[in-house]
């Protein structure tokens, strides 16, 4: 069976949601097993055993949050094991035009240093998912929908 690690780092308790919203979306693609892990859990065992690999961090600055960051850090003593892993990124910012595309394109580009697999959204969002504060009922929708997506891709290439 496939697995989707789906990490977070949550401070005020939207991208926590957010994140929980992702796995439930990834939890519906039958045959992937879905581990949902706040990052302060997280190791680097944790990203080698999984096959797709989603990181949700709240916008700080345009940036990852710190803790987020570690992790990837970290993620260098593993280089070159992550390869054909696929990867994806969301994140809960304060408002619109407010950094959200800046996270999500920081933790990709770990990502692809890392030889990972990244599917863009011909549709909307095109980069990752991106919601502004709590997921609203429409931003809830989304992110199960972001979920499947990754894991369709991560079961199809699983064959």
């Amino acid at each position: 069976m496939a697995t989707v690690l789906v990490v977070y780092d949550s401070e005020t308790g939207n991208t926590e949601k957010a994140a929980r919203l992702v796995a439930e979306g990834v939890k519906e693609v039958e045959g992937i097993e879905c581990i949902l892990k706040r990052v302060d859990d997280v190791s680097l065992d944790d990203l080698l055993k999984s096959d797709g690999i989603i990181i949700g961090s709240p916008t700080y600055y345009g940036l990852m949050s710190a803790k987020i960051k570690r992790l990837l850090d970290e993620s260098v003593k593993v280089h070159g094991k992550l390869e054909g892993k696929v990867g994806a990124a969301f994140t809960s910012s304060g408002g619109t035009a407010s950094g959200a595309e800046t996270t999500i394109l920081s933790i990709l580009e770990a990502f692809l240093i890392h030889g990972m697999i990244i599917q863009g959204n011909p549709h909307n969002q095109h980069y990752g998912l991106a919601v502004v504060g709590a997921p609203d009922a429409k931003e809830a929708d989304r992110c199960r929908k972001f979920g499947t997506r990754i894991a369709k891709l991560v079961s199809r290439l699983a064959r």
